[in-house]
């Protein structure tokens, strides 16, 4: 008679927890219609919600995730009203310099994600400050993508890649999921579990197209600068609700097809 079949100790603790995503990936929308219902100025939306970034990545970090990465300004946006993207890049100006002292505390790491070219300088040199100053914690990594378009960084990594191969750096042949991945501006960090987008909007805008291939999506009505710590709960359990089996078979142990290189 055969003996029955034991789970191992990993695939058994698995069962037993509640599934928890490792990096969560938000597009922030609704701050205008937060504005506007209140008859506001756009740029106090942008405002609000600028404090809610603060409890959201506070919340994760406490929470032990990796990474959190926050769909801030893309590539798309700078079709807006002039007056509406300097006033966004004033207060990213003034969200970096005000909220450095948050990240030391909670051991938040700092990343850029998105293209330099069209950043003001001053902004850059902020960026880029911001990261020096954080490199040293192994908390959250927090992934502002700013200037930021899914298409443009696959774009930007074929290149990259084509240029090794033209080098002889790296054969055509051995070319594969992981290699386009660590050519990605989210390389060394994990694809995301769980993409939120708030506002109830129900389209993935440009935004992180290759990295979110498995994710698991979450849509709120609630408006970004309305979003709190019982949102993220919210998600976060119906995250743990989900069955995912990564395009295998719902009675098997689910098992990613591929990790990024750890950071």
């Amino acid at each position: 008679m055969n003996e029955p079949k034991i789970p191992s100790l990993s695939h058994a603790d698995s069962l037993a927890k509640p599934l928890a995503p490792a990096h969560i990936a938000i597009i922030m929308d609704g701050n205008g219609r937060w504005a506007k219902a209140r008859g506001l100025p756009r740029e106090l939306g942008h405002q609000a919600g600028s404090k809610t970034v603060r409890e959201v990545t506070t919340s994760c970090a406490k929470r032990g995730l990796k990474a959190l990465t926050l769909y801030s300004f893309s590539s798309e946006n700078w079709k807006r009203p002039p007056e509406e993207v300097s006033a966004l890049m004033q207060l990213l100006r003034e969200h970096l310099q005000g909220e450095l002292s948050t990240m030391l505390t909670n051991n938040i790491r700092f990343r850029r994600v998105g293209q330099r070219d069209g950043l003001h300088a001053d902004v850059l040199d902020l960026l880029d400050a911001t990261e020096r100053a954080t490199a040293h914690c192994d908390g959250l990594t927090l992934c502002l993508a700013l200037n930021y378009g899914s298409r443009a960084e696959i774009v930007s990594a074929c290149k990259e890649i084509a240029s090794r191969v033209q080098s002889g750096a790296i054969k055509a042949n051995s070319i594969n999921e992981q290699t386009i991945s660590d050519h990605l501006h989210t390389a060394g960090l994990p694809d995301p579990d769980l993409l939120i987008r708030t506002a109830g909007e129900m389209r993935v805008s440009n935004f992180l197209l290759w990295q979110i291939s498995y994710a698991e999506f979450h849509v709120t009505q609630t408006l970004w600068p309305d979003f709190c710590e019982r949102d993220l709960d919210l998600a976060l359990e119906d995250f743990a609700n989900r069955h995912r089996t990564y395009g295998g078979l719902s009675d098997g142990a689910a098992i990613p097809p591929f990790a990024a290189n750890p950071g």
